[in-house]
């Protein structure tokens, strides 16, 4: 219960940011969803904003709570971004993609004025790596990708790396949004998470990756008696 209410501070504190008038980017997963179901309610008492999802899971939720959404190619500017995090450093370098949905929620922050990231304390490391680095890929010729992921994370001095092809409990193959799929890298520890990044882009094959570097303007931690907020 502790942490649900820390998410639930962390994602009340975000609401802050919140102007009328604004199109907002709405994150995906457990902390994102509380930020969502307080823009409905400020919403629903007169807030004019107009947002875009990051997911068909927020979609859903957005819809079913009364969000208005927009399709993205009718957007021009995204004024805020909302989004959880499943690691985030001293830096604001981010570790993203546990649901999933990174390729969208990439594109969506990337294009944001200000991308803010709510979690709870257990988001938050010295260094990045324990959570396993998700890095989104084409179907065709995936085995062929996953060994120049490996390399990518030799060459970036991971120490035994392991990348495995994510699989739901009965081995069903994950498929993102966009009908990709998804290998997580064990890391443990990534030394230098700019160099990875852009060694992760630079391999055919992989559609986006986990590392979210220099996006995050504002992280906002949950408490039990509140939030503390970082500013990048």
């Amino acid at each position: 219960m502790a942490n649900e209410l820390e998410k639930q501070n962390a994602a009340a504190a975000a609401m802050e940011f919140v102007e009328d008038g604004m199109t907002i980017g709405l994150g995906t997963g457990s902390t994102a969803k509380y930020f969502v179901q307080m823009l409905a309610e400020e919403i629903a008492d007169g807030l004019v904003v107009r947002c875009i999802e990051t997911s068909e899971q927020t979609r859903r939720l957005a819809e079913s709570l009364g969000v208005p959404l927009i399709p993205s190619e009718q957007i021009e500017r995204i004024h805020l971004t909302v989004d959880g995090a499943d690691e985030v450093d001293e830096h604001g370098f981010l570790i993203k993609g546990g649901g999933a949905a990174l390729l969208r929620e990439k594109i969506i922050a990337n294009a944001s004025d200000h991308m803010v990231v709510i979690a709870d304390p257990s988001k938050q490391v010295e260094r990045l790596g324990k959570f396993p680095l998700p890095v989104e890929v084409t179907p065709f010729g995936y085995t062929i990708t996953a060994k120049k992921v490996y390399d990518a994370l030799c060459s970036s001095g991971i120490d035994r790396p392991r990348v495995e092809l994510r699989a739901q409990p009965g081995g069903r193959l994950v498929m993102t949004d966009g009908g990709n799929y998804i290998l997580d890298c064990h890391c443990q520890r990534i030394p230098d998470a700019e160099s990875l990044a852009a060694r992760l882009s630079n391999v055919p094959g992989v559609v986006e990756h986990g590392l979210f570097i220099g996006i995050a303007r504002t992280v906002i931690i949950g408490n039990e008696a509140g939030a503390t907020v970082f500013e990048f």
